[in-house]
């Protein structure tokens, strides 16, 4: 069965501290990609690929385990977005499991392994041989 990958696993809103959807930053997790938008008048867009992202880390203070949110720290390989934030997001355990899940399956579908973190490896390298100069 063929993964449709323009079709949207998960989606969410930044939230107050109160778990009230009252923010412009938007989160879209495709089967590829993660995308977060951010802005009202000037929007901005920042897309990670999943097989860059080399760990996540979920962070749940008080107030958000009360409220049933929680905060997941991502540390990609991308040069634009080397950390990202998914803030204040609802089911965040789930999310981060869902997320990690995505992460390996792209990760062996584009059979990355982690000798792209040991920096050898570049977006414009399409062979395996490593850069010794």
């Amino acid at each position: 069965m063929a993964i449709d990958r323009n079709k949207i696993v998960w989606s969410d809103r930044k939230r107050t501290l109160f778990g009230l959807p009252l923010s412009f930053t938007k989160y879209k997790l495709y089967a590829d990609r993660l995308i977060v938008e951010t802005g009202i008048l000037n929007k901005k867009e920042e897309e990670v690929r999943l097989y860059r992202i080399m760990d996540n880390t979920l962070e749940r203070s008080l107030g958000q385990r009360i409220f049933g949110l929680g905060t997941i720290k991502l540390e990609t390989a991308d040069k634009s977005t080397p950390e990202l934030f998914l803030k204040r997001i609802k089911k965040s355990v789930q999310v981060r499991d869902d997320l990690s899940e995505l992460v390996e399956k792209e990760r062996k579908r584009k059979r990355v392994s982690g000798r792209e973190y040991m920096g050898g490896y570049s977006d414009d390298d399409d062979d395996d041989d490593y850069d010794n100069d």
